[in-house]
């Protein structure tokens, strides 16, 4: 895999650990941008200071809902499809910033976030049930991955 390819799947990943991380971060680094890279496109208002605030709160609300314990699996059917479609976007527009093919982006985002979902799906459940640790802490170890790799991953 080369880094063209990478990046969208690895963003695909944390969006699948976190649905609203992937556009946190992309949001973050396009509105930070000196010339935004979306321009004249229909995704432009993601480079948008106004966009990448209302994204951060809605993922910081994402945080808080993780840990609550009516929150439904992330592997149930509508959770897997809200965090495929955001890895795809989210590789697609990595993809296309870096003069990549935004299809093949999106498909790897989409692929990375099916990957990510199951994955630290698994290995959280796994780390609860089977080591005893409790799910808050794992809960926040697991943001601590996911914002740590995604600032990684965008830069």
């Amino acid at each position: 895999m080369n880094a063209s390819s990478a990046s969208p799947f690895f963003i695909g990943v944390v969006s699948g650990m976190r649905a609203l991380s992937g556009p946190a971060l992309v949001s973050q680094k396009f509105s930070s941008a000196l010339i935004n890279p979306l321009i004249n496109t229909n995704l432009s208002f993601i480079a948008s200071p106004r966009a990448a605030t209302l994204i951060k709160v809605l993922a910081s609300g994402e945080l808080i809902g993780d840990i609550l314990p009516n929150t439904p699996d992330r592997i149930e059917p509508q959770s897997l499809v809200f965090r495929m479609a955001s890895g795809a976007v989210c590789g697609a527009l990595l993809s296309r910033e870096r003069g990549a093919s935004a299809g093949l982006g999106g498909v790897l985002g989409a692929a990375g976030a099916l990957v990510g979902t199951f994955a630290f799906f698994h290995i959280r459940r796994y780390l609860s049930h089977q080591q005893g640790i409790p799910d808050p802490i794992l809960a926040v170890v697991e943001d601590a991955i996911t914002y740590g790799a995604g600032w990684a991953v965008v830069n």
